[in-house]
């Protein structure tokens, strides 16, 4: 039971981030991407420092801005991504994570990547080209943040599982949003002129800052200190498919046949690399 919590717990988490890709993609259209990020992430460490700074240990809070890192990389690229593709080929492409955790895994602490995490990979690359227009001309450069993005959030997940259980969820969280916000503070003023926020982004802002950040993140970090890591990958591949329907439902996104067939190649993939280890012993890596 207390499994099932915490999966639905998570899965709720998901569907936030999903909803939120029509909301960024609106906020940003107009207002700078790093100014945007950086305030969202303040007013995120602001109230999960206000929780938890109290009983927060260094360690844990050095852990969290290590693993933060990553994760500010990802966003970063994500929203700059939302300025030139669609809310429903953001959701999907970054739901391409998964396929990148066992890369992680191999490089940094010397696990093998089965073949057929290699073939799931090419695989999820000939989908994004049908996602993106069934043609090399038709990559959008949205498309292509949004795979980097994919690759920084499989880093972030990957280190997250490994070392989560070692360190306190608050401050390990608020390790992350501290170290994000600053880079992000730091980045603004190089790229884009500061501005006021407009009252429609400001309330985008404190909405994806204390749901779809703050709360959400602390979830995550809560829920990979105590499920595995295959049951929490296959709840977060549920983000591309709640991205898609809120992109249908509000922001009238549309998808070609051509472009589905793209989509469930990337999302089938993915699953694969994930849902295998449950029921085959591994095979040859390479």
């Amino acid at each position: 039971m207390r499994r099932l919590a915490l999966s639905l717990l998570l899965l709720g988490a998901v569907a936030v981030w999903g909803w939120t890709f029509v909301l960024v993609k609106e906020a940003v259209a107009g207002y700078g991407v790093l100014s945007f990020l950086a305030v969202r992430y303040a007013i995120a460490a602001a109230a999960i420092a206000a929780l938890t700074a109290w009983r927060a240990d260094r360690r844990s809070l050095g852990a969290g801005m290590a693993i933060g890192v990553p994760l500010a990389a990802g966003f970063l690229l994500q929203t700059f991504g939302l300025r030139h593709t669609t809310a429903s080929n953001s959701g999907v492409i970054t739901g391409l994570f998964v396929v990148f955790v066992p890369l992680t895994n191999r490089l940094l602490f010397g696990q093998r990547t089965e073949r057929v995490a290699l073939a799931a990979i090419a695989v999820s690359v000939l989908g994004l080209g049908l996602l993106s227009g069934a043609a090399p001309h038709g990559v959008a450069l949205g498309d292509l943040l949004t795979l980097g993005a994919a690759a920084a959030f499989g880093l972030h997940v990957a280190l997250l599982g490994r070392y989560s259980k070692h360190y306190a969820t608050g401050a390990l969280t608020l390790g992350q949003l501290v170290c994000a916000a600053a880079l992000f503070a730091a980045a603004c003023p190089l790229a884009e002129r500061l501005a006021w926020p407009t009252p429609r982004v400001w309330g985008i802002i404190l909405l994806t800052a204390l749901v779809a950040t703050a709360a959400a993140f602390y979830i995550q970090t809560l829920v990979q200190q105590r499920l595995s890591a295959i049951q929490v990958a296959m709840i977060l591949l549920m983000e591309p498919l709640f991205a898609a329907v809120f992109g249908y439902l509000l922001a009238g996104d549309r998808l070609t046949g051509v472009q589905i067939i793209g989509a469930a190649m990337m999302t089938g993939a993915a699953s694969i690399v994930e849902v295998r280890p449950i029921f085959f012993r591994p095979g040859p890596s390479a």
